[in-house]
């Protein structure tokens, strides 16, 4: 099987990409439809976030397009049927497709203390079906996930997996998901200890709290309520951390860049600040497949 994209190679985390464009995680979240997704062109797709045991998510509504803003405000909660269930469809799946990502969570009552056995549990879940993981700790709709980010907790959670998929049997790239809304000097300590850790890359960024950038007004920002932003909004911060990331890190690991990509200019942008891979979402929510095809060439400009 093949998408209608061009081929524009590339190697990232020792992983042969036919392209730098993927979906990001969060739209195919129990791997359902990895193999349609791949026709539509993209070079990757991260599953997820899943966790090691099935759960329902927050309360709905719990999903807003902001149309005029090109953004979207979720406040999904790692609604998933668990990482077990995710396994037993990715089993049948065709490694020429292309490469799948499992972006992994820990379930919302499992204590932070705890949370490193979630991800451990859906990593051996998991570990024989993707080609990559990537570590969600800062999704703002699971209470209390990102005080993981905080620098003791976090050198704890990823020595920890840096360790056991070391000793695994069948060891994988590691990815580490980071917030928008820190400071620089927070994401540059953060892309500085994961690589510490041996972690094979980062990825810039998930959504923000924030509604900067957005035209609707507080009235109606009240009304939806919590939930991380994306889209166009938040276009120009994540480049921005993109290019602190990688003045962090150099060379040595790779970095992916996500948030508001929807033209050849959102990824150029992202590839000049740094980014080794691009990953779409709200802009494939709102433009559609023919995106993928639109965008991916401009690696090569």
């Amino acid at each position: 099987m093949s998408g209608s994209v061009a081929s524009n190679p590339i190697k990232v985390m020792g992983l042969d990409f036919k392209h730098p464009v993927g979906l990001a995680a969060g739209l195919d979240k129990d791997a359902k439809a990895i193999r349609g997704l791949f026709q539509m062109g993209f070079s990757h797709i991260e599953v997820g976030t899943l966790t090691p045991r099935p759960q329902p998510g927050n309360d709905k509504p719990r999903l807003y397009r902001l149309r005029k803003d090109q953004a979207l405000i979720n406040r999904m909660g790692f609604n998933n049927e668990g990482s077990i269930a995710a396994s037993k469809r990715l089993v049948n799946r065709d490694k020429s497709w292309g490469v799948v990502g499992g972006n992994i969570g820990r379930n919302k009552l499992t204590a932070n203390e705890n949370a490193v056995e979630d991800y451990l549990l859906s990593m051996n879940h998991l570990r024989a079906v993707v080609d990559y993981f990537t570590i969600n700790i800062s999704s703002p709709n699971t209470p209390g996930l990102r005080d993981l980010q905080h620098e003791k907790a976090l050198k704890r959670l990823l020595q920890k997996i840096y360790e056991e998929n070391k000793v695994s049997d069948d060891p994988k790239p590691l990815a580490v998901k980071i917030s928008p809304d820190l400071s620089k000097n927070e994401i540059q300590s953060i892309s500085k200890l994961a690589v510490d850790c041996g972690f094979n890359g980062i990825i810039g960024t998930n959504t923000t709290t924030g509604r900067i950038g957005i035209s609707i007004n507080d009235r109606a920002i009240e009304k939806i309520g919590n939930g991380g932003l994306s889209g166009r909004p938040l276009s120009r911060h994540s480049t921005d951390v993109v290019s602190w990331i990688k003045e962090a890190v150099e060379d040595s690991t790779a970095v992916i860049g996500v948030g508001g990509v929807f033209t050849e200019q959102d990824v150029l942008d992202k590839r000049n600040a740094g980014a080794d891979l691009v990953q779409v979402y709200t802009g494939f929510v709102y433009n559609g497949p023919s995106m993928i095809h639109d965008i991916q060439g401009a690696w090569k400009k």
